[in-house]
């Protein structure tokens, strides 16, 4: 039987269950460690990859259009994607399988972070069709891109399972946490609020109070 999850020294109740495969189940979790690691790795495989694809200066414009690129991305994949309701069996499984688990459970410490064969699938993926659409200016935007999505995964991590430190990660913990303890449909941005504020999903401290402790907002 697998050991209990260790989160602040202490053993963490057994995890939500998303499929009777154990084979399956270990493929859905990863650890803070195994992410460093794993992404250290990838990026400066994508930083050697695009190493002189373009002049330096250009080079600093393609990362910060990656950057963009995945702030928007990731505020859609959350709010179009990870919320997506669905009405038949299977769609409201595949929604806890997806999301609906972190939801339903959002302290578990190895489930704050993607696993990798969703991460590194759908990071492959995006890789090759920048390479296609720019050629190898396109893995300089794919690089911006993969750091945005680290520091995404860093902060979401950080906002459910470290305390916060500093006005910035104070602002975005209490951002993140009123969409899970306000109500779901808003505040859909991880690591660039403004988005929220821009497409009208923000909850604002009245609306979240109803429902949040002091320490959520």
């Amino acid at each position: 039987m697998r050991k209990p999850a260790q989160r602040n020294g202490k053993a963490y109740p057994q995890r939500l269950r998303l499929f009777r495969s154990d084979r399956l189940e270990r493929l859905t979790v990863i650890s803070p460690k195994a992410f460093a690691l794993l992404w250290a790795g990838l990026l400066l495989l994508v930083l050697w990859a695009g190493w002189g694809a373009v002049s330096p200066l250009a080079w600093i414009g393609l990362v910060l259009v990656g950057l963009l690129v995945w702030s928007l991305f990731e505020y859609c994949m959350h709010r179009f994607l990870f919320h997506l309701e669905l009405d038949s069996e299977l769609g409201r499984w595949l929604g806890f399988v997806m999301h609906g688990n972190h939801h339903a459970d959002p302290a578990d410490p190895y489930r704050s972070m993607m696993p990798p064969i969703v991460s590194v699938t759908w990071s492959g993926a995006i890789w090759a069709m920048f390479a296609l659409a720019f050629g190898a200016a396109g893995t300089v935007v794919f690089l911006g891109f993969a750091i945005g999505y680290v520091a995404y995964d860093t902060i979401h991590y950080a906002c459910h399972q470290l305390p916060a430190r500093g006005p910035v990660m104070r602002a975005l913990r209490r951002h993140h946490l009123r969409h899970h303890f306000g109500r779901s449909e808003g505040n859909y941005a991880i690591t660039t609020i403004f988005w929220d504020h821009l497409f009208g999903s923000h909850i604002s401290a009245k609306a979240a109070s109803a429902t949040t402790t002091p320490a959520q907002r």
